[in-house]
């Protein structure tokens, strides 16, 4: 059994489906940001809900699943491009099982399940990254890049390196799954 990760209970807010927040993390525009549930936010993440597009029906910026893991100092802010002289928002999704290293700064348009982002990683304005794919330490992605599934990049700009094996998705799973169990208050503060 591994160590537990100790955090002080004052510090950080569980919901009623276990997620756990960081009361030193800036969340602006909650409102349209959905976390799937048994998601951690760690101090000083910051996470752009309030980037929306002008317009009705535009309500979801940011959607996390289940077992995200966001690392300290984090930068999530949606995509954006302006069309036709008209300057917009996008959505961006993040499925379950999705490990983000402390200090990177995502834009990307949609991260899939069992996902690995090292520490101070840049992903790029639409980017895709598929299911299984790992982003190694340091790496910048640049804009409207799409990672295959069970692909490993990594370098400045970022670029594939190898094929990652079948299991990873029961290796990422069971990580992040592992990381959430010990991840547990250190007491009444």
């Amino acid at each position: 059994m591994e160590a537990p990760i100790f955090y002080p209970k004052a510090e950080f807010i569980e919901t009623d489906t276990g997620n756990k927040v960081s009361r030193r993390a800036t969340i602006a525009g909650p409102q349209n940001i959905i976390l799937g549930g048994k998601t951690i936010i760690s101090s000083g993440a910051i996470i752009r809900g309030d980037l929306k597009r002008t317009g009705p029906g535009h309500a979801v910026v940011i959607s996390l699943g289940r077992y995200c893991l966001v690392g300290e100092g984090c930068v999530m802010r949606p995509p954006y491009k302006t069309y036709r002289g008209t300057f917009n928002y996008y959505p961006m999704k993040i499925g379950d099982h999705v490990h983000i290293g402390a200090g990177s700064v995502i834009e990307a348009a949609t991260i899939g399940n069992h996902v690995e982002i090292g520490k101070n990683c840049v992903i790029g304005k639409f980017t895709i990254i598929k299911d299984c794919a790992r982003i190694a330490d340091n790496t910048i992605v640049p804009p409207s890049t799409v990672i295959p599934a069970l692909s490993h990049f990594a370098g400045s700009p970022g670029r594939f390196v190898e094929d990652l094996p079948e299991s990873t998705q029961e290796i990422v799973e069971a990580h992040t799954k592992r990381y959430y169990t010990r991840f547990q208050p250190l007491g009444e503060q």
